[in-house]
């Protein structure tokens, strides 16, 4: 066996999306070597998403040299239990909805035996970014994650908080909005998710836009068909009322930031997903409202960055940033 066999420079990274799986072949540097994915939905059973998926990774793990390059594998998916390595009755699964997946044990049973870590996207994020991105060498940061909900992992000193039971830090649902809240997809109501996600600033427009009969370039948008996109384009051609839908998202979510500094005092909170292609429009007004609501003593410590995993790359950098870890 010779010296690259024997430090198996490689790990598999999984994103399990709830369209799409894709799978990346990753060195220690953070370069994607290979990649193929497959569609996420579509089987009945678990094993038969497994049975594809496998497949599928033979063809790419062939192309660095065999099974024998591997360290390990990592998977980044909605409702993963890192402690279980299990995706636990995940709504948006067709073969994970009902019940408890034990799914890292299954990949690692097909690859002979090769270590599967799994947690949920939110965590792999930060993990993504504590050994690939803006977060290396921090050891206290806050990860939120803005697509269509809102995810976040929680990193104090150095490690990632999972909690007794492996599901901490679903500040994505933290009531930011107590009386009269918007109905939120976990049931409750008032969570930052429906107001802070790609999602909730679509619901934001169609809002402003039925409350009030000011001129805006939305209107000429089916409310129905109003995007996150939409919004930040009629905001950049100036538009009064996209850049007031943008100015309630920052406010929101500087005050959850404001409130989430008072468990952890993390260095940084460290912005990922669609919604931050938006850039000053969100990131200004959060900012003013965090400094307007903090508590005095952390006033000017923490740092508001956005992801430092660029583009389609990112989530598979983080799945493959868990498979490091183990």
């Amino acid at each position: 066996m010779n010296i690259n066999e024997m430090m198996k420079p490689y790990v598999i990274g999984l994103d399990l999306g709830g369209t799409n799986s894709v799978f990346g072949i990753v060195d220690s540097r953070g370069e994607i070597k290979a990649t193929t994915a497959i569609k996420t939905q579509g089987y009945d059973k678990v094993e038969d998403y497994v049975d594809a998926a496998v497949e599928a990774l033979k063809v790419i793990i062939d192309q660095v040299g065999g099974l024998g390059t591997i360290k390990a594998m990592g998977i980044g998916a909605p409702n993963g239990n890192f402690y279980t390595g299990t995706i636990e009755f995940a709504p948006n699964l067709s073969w994970g909805r009902t019940g408890i997946v034990p799914l890292a044990d299954m990949f690692s049973k097909r690859l002979e035996n090769t270590p599967v870590g799994l947690t949920n996207d939110a965590n792999a994020a930060a993990i993504g970014e504590m050994t690939y991105g803006v977060a290396r060498g921090m050891k206290n940061f806050i990860v939120l994650t803005l697509g269509t909900g809102v995810g976040s992992g929680i990193v104090v000193n150095g490690q990632m908080v999972y909690g007794s039971d492996g599901f901490a830090g679903e500040l994505g649902h933290m009531i930011v909005r107590p009386h009269e809240g918007r109905m939120c997809g976990c049931g409750r109501k008032g969570c930052l998710e429906a107001y802070c996600s790609a999602t909730g600033v679509a619901r934001s427009a169609r809002e402003f836009l039925k409350e009030s009969d000011e001129p805006s370039l939305l209107r000429d948008i089916n409310a129905d068909d109003i995007t996150a996109l939409d919004v930040s384009i009629a905001a950049g051609k100036g538009d009064a009322l996209a850049n007031r839908v943008y100015d309630f998202t920052g406010k929101l979510l500087g005050e959850a930031c404001a409130n989430f500094m008072t468990f952890s005092s993390p260095e940084a909170f460290i912005f990922f997903g669609g919604l931050t292609k938006a850039g000053d429009l969100l990131m200004k007004p959060l900012v003013e409202s965090y400094n307007e609501t903090v508590l005095p003593i952390y006033k000017n410590k923490a740092k508001f960055l956005i992801s430092g995993l660029e583009g389609s790359s990112a989530a598979v950098l983080g799945a493959s940033a868990v498979g490091w870890e183990l």
